[in-house]
């Protein structure tokens, strides 16, 4: 699983040195300050609220387990993002992963949320998933289009499916990508070691 043995490691962005490293229990605090910078609309998409401790740290245990992969993407020692590959071996979709992607304010308009994308699908391909999916609101149009210019298709719309805590309801679009028939294609093609 060389996907996985290539962090910590260091990538260029626009000019500025981005480091992406795993996530692990001793970064919970500066992971919770990120994401209470965050507008609290971009965290609707995630099932729970991850600005309270007690998921952060449900977060940390399972990254422990091995059921969630997480990257951080730091700069001069701030967060920029994080990403989530999660999984779950003893559901009836054991192939499937689920993609979460966070980037802050200062990492947007940057092309960090394309490498985190980018750097999540290597995972995917490391664990031997299938198939990956993207739960975002429908008004994150600007995360959409780059999830689509990375290969994901919409694949479902859920009408008022979450609620913000003014009690205004907001759709949910699920998109996803066909990890297998990606790999399928990078070897008919002999392109395998790009990845």
């Amino acid at each position: 699983m060389k996907e996985l043995t290539r962090y910590p490691r260091t990538v260029d962005i626009k000019g500025k040195e981005v480091v992406l490293e795993f996530m692990t229990a001793n970064k919970k605090k500066e992971v919770l300050a990120f994401t209470r910078s965050l507008p609290v609309h971009d965290l609707l998409f995630l099932r729970r609220d991850i600005n309270q401790p007690k998921v952060l740290s449900a977060w940390i245990r399972q990254i422990e387990s091995g059921e969630i992969v997480s990257l951080l993407a730091y700069s001069e020692g701030n967060i920029l993002g994080c990403t989530a590959v999660v999984r779950d071996e003893h559901s009836w979709s054991p192939h499937l992963g689920e993609l979460r992607v966070l980037v802050g304010l200062k990492g947007r308009e940057r092309g960090l949320g394309r490498v985190l994308i980018q750097e999540s699908f290597l995972i995917a391909l490391g664990l031997g998933l299938e198939k990956l999916t993207a739960y975002m609101t429908a008004d994150q149009t600007g995360a959409i289009a780059v999830f689509e210019e990375m290969g994901f298709q919409a694949e479902a719309l859920l009408r008022d499916h979450v609620r913000d805590k003014a009690g205004e309801k907001h759709d949910i679009v699920i998109l996803s990508h066909d990890v297998e028939r990606f790999q399928s294609q990078m070897h008919a093609y002999g392109m395998t070691d790009l990845f």
